[in-house]
Parts: structure tokens; C-alpha cells; sequence
């Protein structure tokens, strides 16, 4: 049930922001020139969906890492842009977005106050970046190090997924500078269906999954030139696809 003080504040909100939808905010200063309110043309359609306010104005604010360690910790970009989010069932487009696969947080920001504003991991179905790469939740898969709060990339659709961890981690630096560590990008893979995660660090793991031949996808996956060293994602995607075809 929404209250009226909830309504009031949403509403509160909406004069601010105007009911033009134009909102002159930048992107903090270092960053390339990108006027947030070019990508904000949506926000009149935010004024109708309280729940959307709710579950993301009064977020958290976001922690800034430490700024003795060189680089960042966001996916690609420390820029924010416009994607789709899930959120409880709900799907909301073109919403402002960063992904911390440092921390696996996603972030919007809050349209007042200019801050980095977490959105409840728990609270997270799937988000979508511009380019239309895809994340997704996942329950499972605890004993892996870096799960955290379960987001991974989906390459792909059907009963058998191709998984992707996009995460950071940190390195020591051994030089004179004004940093002491170094953020590192990694990805590891997974097939994951029915529930289930198959960790593939080896092409040969593929044999693990259930109902996948490996004689017979190394066999033609090699004369197709893929090698998974050079080509994991294709790799993997390709399998998917071939064993899918030879099951029906």
C-alpha cells in the first residue's frame, strides 16, 4: 500500500524534476562530456509508477572505492547509460545504469541529489546495458569465490545457458606511485540448466554437462576454427547450439 506521505514525496519529486522531463545534470567532472538529461527523456513516464521511486530514490548511496587503486571498478565504463531493469517482475526501460562487478552492485542515480544510489541486489531479476549485453540473477552456485550477489552475463537463451562472471579483482603494485593496487578484469564460465552450474575453465569440461558429447563438439567446433582459449564466448555459445540440434 502506498501512503500518502510516499505520495507526497513522489509527487514532490516530480515538481523538481518538472513535468517537461528535461533535467540538467552532469555526469561528475573527468568524465567525458555527457549531459544526463539527454538520456532522461523517459522520466516523464517514471512520474506514474510510484513503486519505481520507491524501490530506487530511497536506495542506498553508493560507497565510492578506495582511490588509491588505479582504475575502476564498473563493467567497461565508469559512465553511466541508459539501460533496461527488472526489478521484482517489473520491467522499467531506459534506466540510467551502472554495474560494479567489483562489488556486483548495480547502480542508478538519484535524480535530485546527483548521487550513486545502490538498488537492492535482492530486489534485481535481470538489467540489460545499452550495447544489449545482459545480466541476470541467479540463486546457487555458493561455493564459487566471486558469485557474491549472484549476477552473471547471459550469452544466450534456451534450456542450457552459456554464463558469464564478469568480476575485478585487485593486484598490488610494485612501482612509485600515487596508487597501491591495480584493478584486474577476469571472467570465468559456466553452462548452467536445469538449477545447476558447470564451471568450464577447459574446453574438455563440457563433457560434465548432461546430454553434451565433447568428442563431438571438440570435433566440430575445431573445424569451424574456435578454440576456447582465444574464443570462449563463441566457443561456448556454439557448443550450445550444436548440442541442441543433435538432441532434437
Amino acid at each position: 500500500m502506498v501512503t500518502s506521505s510516499q505520495r507526497r514525496f513522489v509527487f514532490y519529486i516530480m515538481w523538481k524534476i518538472g513535468f517537461s522531463g528535461v533535467l540538467l545534470l552532469l555526469i561528475p567532472l573527468g568524465a567525458k562530456a555527457q549531459v544526463v538529461s539527454d538520456s532522461l527523456q523517459y522520466l516523464a513516464s517514471y512520474k506514474e509508477e510510484i513503486p519505481y521511486f520507491q524501490e530506487l530514490i530511497t536506495g542506498g548511496q553508493y560507497e565510492e572505492v578506495a582511490k588509491t587503486i588505479e582504475g575502476h571498478p564498473f563493467y567497461e565504463s565508469r559512465q553511466f547509460e541508459n539501460g533496461s531493469l527488472q526489478i521484482n517482475g517489473i520491467t522499467y526501460p531506459q534506466v540510467p545504469l551502472l554495474y560494479d562487478c567489483y562489488r556486483d552492485q548495480v547502480l542508478t542515480f538519484h535524480p535530485i541529489y546527483r548521487q550513486k544510489l545502490l538498488i537492492n541486489p535482492e530486489k534485481v531479476d535481470q538489467f540489460e546495458l545499452s550495447n544489449g549485453e545482459r545480466f541476470r540473477f541467479f540463486e546457487g552456485n555458493r561455493n564459487y569465490a566471486h558469485h557474491l550477489n549472484g549476477l552473471y552475463k547471459v550469452l544466450n537463451t534456451g534450456e542450457v545457458l552459456v554464463l558469464v562472471k564478469e568480476y575485478k579483482s585487485t593486484k598490488d603494485k610494485n612501482d612509485v606511485s600515487k596508487y597501491t593496487d591495480v584493478f584486474l578484469d577476469k571472467s570465468d564460465y559456466f553452462l548452467w540448466t536445469a538449477g545447476h552450474f558447470y564451471p568450464i575453465q577447459k574446453a574438455r569440461q563440457l563433457g560434465d554437462v548432461p546430454d553434451m558429447n565433447y568428442k563431438v563438439l571438440k570435433k566440430e567446433l575445431k573445424k569451424r576454427g574456435l578454440r576456447f582459449k582465444s574464443q570462449p564466448e563463441t566457443y561456448l555459445t556454439q557448443a550450445v547450439e550444436i548440442s541442441a540440434r543433435q538432441t532434437k
